[in-house]
């Protein structure tokens, strides 16, 4: 009894969509991005999520160049009907030309997209399909009705967007139910509540935060960022990472540090608790998908679903996310940010 995880409590991703863990997984990290992977840990880290009732496993066909998916394969197989399965087509590179980067909205990509990841991942279906980023120049009622017919066909059960905004959500929920929106929200990024959340929580579709804790910015674990990180870390190209952005912002962590050690608990579990508390906030569905190699760490992420931070609290965190150097992208161009601002 001594070794047994409490599982954490559930939600509906969407109206109508999938029972899954409260708090998601988000892959990236697990074998790309953030430096060399130990292939035993990051194993071991995934049995951990089904453990703990983590069951929304979220990938990419862009991370790593499909290799994040392929990593993914046997742990997928291993549990194909306790988790539910999510990856993302719309960011296209390409193995034999690093340089080489393109938004792909079309039909016709939509297709090849899915088929690729079908084969990578060595499944039959995926749970919940995104359009990763919006190519602006290609019609919502296409590249949404693409993905709808790929549901028709059986491949994918469940649509999501990532990075859309209010107005471009509604339009593509008229095309065809969407059950989650993926975009970064956290104490350290708030721009999605100008538009999106909104309108999610009118439409009834999930939100899944993305980078909840900063891309770990939010766990305290830097100093001095542009310092501490590794040749292969690509947060070295992010705005917030950077010189005196990240010294400025690592102070910003003052009150988070207070609150945690009131709570006996890390500034990560309550910059996660704070996420979870926007579901009260803004009525609806919110499944963070934090990412971690450490099986520690994914455990300790799970346990912040049961924090409660008090309204005195939350007052003090309020600010944060006003007073952080730099943007979370060095080209915030194709993020909701930068559309929902021109509309």
């Amino acid at each position: 009894m001594g070794n047994t995880i409490e599982q954490i409590r559930k939600a509906e991703l969407g109206t109508g969509g999938p029972l899954v863990g409260v708090q998601g997984f988000g892959a990236m990290g697990i074998s790309a991005a953030y430096g060399q992977t130990d292939d035993a840990a990051a194993r071991d880290t995934l049995e951990a999520t089904v453990e703990a009732g983590v069951t929304l496993i979220d990938t990419a066909d862009m991370y790593g160049v499909g290799a994040n998916e392929e990593f993914l394969a046997p742990f997928v197989a291993a549990h194909r009907d306790e988790i539910t399965l999510a990856t993302k087509f719309g960011i296209e590179y390409r193995a034999d030309d690093p340089g080489y980067r393109a938004i792909r909205n079309d039909p016709a990509y939509v297709k090849k997209a899915v088929e690729a990841s079908l084969r990578r991942l060595d499944v039959e279906v995926i749970d919940l399909y995104y359009m990763h980023r919006r190519d602006p120049g290609i019609p919502l009622s296409e590249s949404v009705g693409a993905m709808a017919e790929l549901v028709r066909e059986g491949k994918v059960r469940h649509l999501g967007l990532s990075e859309v905004t209010g107005a471009e959500l509604r339009e593509a929920h008229a095309v065809h139910p969407i059950a989650a929106v993926q975009t970064e929200w956290s104490l350290f990024s708030r721009d999605v509540e100008r538009g999106v959340v909104g309108t999610a929580a009118e439409l009834g579709v999930a939100f899944v935060p993305y980078s909840p804790l900063g891309r770990g910015f939010l766990t305290g674990s830097f100093s001095d960022a542009s310092k501490e990180l590794s040749g292969s870390d690509f947060r070295q190209l992010l705005p917030r990472f950077t010189g005196d952005n990240a010294k400025a912002n690592a102070a910003l962590l003052a009150p988070l540090h207070r609150i945690a050690a009131d709570h006996g608990a890390t500034t990560a579990q309550i910059a996660l608790a704070w996420v979870h508390q926007r579901a009260e906030v803004h009525g609806l569905t919110v499944v963070p998908i934090p990412g971690t190699r450490k099986r520690s760490r994914l455990l300790e992420n799970a346990r912040a679903t049961r924090i409660t931070l008090s309204a005195d609290e939350l007052a003090v965190l309020e600010p944060i996310a006003g007073q952080v150097e730099g943007e979370r992208y060095a080209d915030m161009s194709l993020t909701s940010a930068a559309r929902e601002s021109r509309a």
